[in-house]
């Protein structure tokens, strides 16, 4: 059984090599390009909060705190 060789810049390429790059590039580059970038992790989507007065926003970015640690301290249950 022999491989198909392709000469690529004065060198001898086997075919199954090109094949690998050629795939290795596409999905890697695909892997790549999906990834969201650095500043795309650091942004949180959360709305706005529209408090009256600094007390109730205080109040409430408190009670948001609280409910955040209490979900990273209890696991996920699974149903």
């Amino acid at each position: 059984m022999g491989a198909t060789y392709y000469t690529i810049f004065g060198r001898q390429v086997a075919s199954h090599h090109l094949a690998m790059l050629t795939l290795g590039t596409l999905f890697g580059g695909s892997y790549l390009a999906s990834r969201p970038s650095g500043a795309q992790k650091a942004a949180v989507n959360t709305p706005p909060i529209n408090a009256a007065s600094s007390d109730e926003f205080d109040f409430i970015k408190k009670f948001m705190d609280q409910a955040d640690e209490g979900d990273k301290k209890a696991p996920a249950e699974k149903h």
